[in-house]
């Protein structure tokens, strides 16, 4: 069996594919052990300072595994236990996104459809390929996408939130673009060199300015105002006081290069 979740790493990027085309890349079992393993490796990975999270075949993921789900129903339970397990497991592997260094760039294409969906609206941000099609379409087969709304809702306005979820319908990647859902779409064939130059630029700052960053955006998100800006200043304070800012700082004032430690 090949792997199922392939890694590939140059240039301070680290490329995930998740590799079961035949089974449009769902989040079976085992693809969600193999993310989960590889988000625990990056955090502590000081080498890698992008991810980028990709497909392999026609699709990126069509979302959970619904014949391995099916099959869990035939306990005397019904699968009420596995069911939990299996939730619990798929949003530590979300959260698990957002609680690493790096930041992660989903690079959509085919299809992003319920748990697929809640990916790309998970992760930090997003290139997709035109015609790409993103749905949480849960409702179609009688199982409300409960758990890719949070993502979902995180993401994009509240209504339009609401209508994909109580509809089923896909939307297009112009409408995704347009609520946010994606930061942009680019044709199919210029998606992976879009996507990595997106990540070089990234991975050419300081990789601890980021991470610095990076947490302190989603922690603020929940705060008031107030004490959003209370938590950014403490932030700005143990920033300025990098040696890394310091030099760029007088970089910048002695129009020259920075000599980054």
């Amino acid at each position: 069996m090949p792997d199922i979740l392939l890694r590939d790493d140059a240039d301070g990027v680290t490329t995930l594919t998740l590799n079961t085309p035949d089974k449009l890349n769902a989040l079976s079992d085992e693809m969600l052990a193999a993310l989960q393993g590889q988000f625990d490796a990056l955090k502590v990975d000081t080498d890698s300072r992008v991810v980028i999270l990709r497909g392999a075949g026609k699709a990126f993921c069509a979302g959970h595994d619904l014949k391995q789900m099916q099959a869990a129903r035939s306990g005397a339970d019904k699968g009420r236990a596995y069911f939990k397990d299996l939730f619990e497991r798929c949003a530590r592997v979300m959260l698990a996104i957002q609680a690493l260094p790096q930041p992660v760039i989903a690079q959509p294409h085919g299809i992003a459809t319920a748990a697929g969906c809640q990916l790309v609206a998970t992760c930090d941000l997003a290139l997709a390929a035109e015609g790409t099609r993103f749905g949480v379409n849960g409702v179609n087969v009688g199982l409300f996408c409960s758990t890719p709304m949070v993502a979902l809702t995180r993401n994009v306005p509240a209504k339009v939130a609401f209508e994909m979820l109580t509809t089923g319908q896909f939307i297009e990647t112009s409408r995704a673009e347009r609520i946010g859902l994606i930061n942009r779409a680019v044709p199919l064939e210029a998606l992976e060199d879009e996507t990595m130059a997106l990540a070089r630029i990234i991975a050419s700052k300081r990789a601890a300015v980021v991470k610095i960053g990076k947490e302190a955006f989603y922690a603020q998100r929940n705060m008031t105002p107030a004490e959003a800006y209370d938590y950014a200043g403490a932030v700005m304070v143990e920033n300025m006081l990098f040696r890394d800012t310091e030099e760029g700082i007088a970089a910048f004032i002695d129009k020259r290069p920075p000599n980054w430690r």
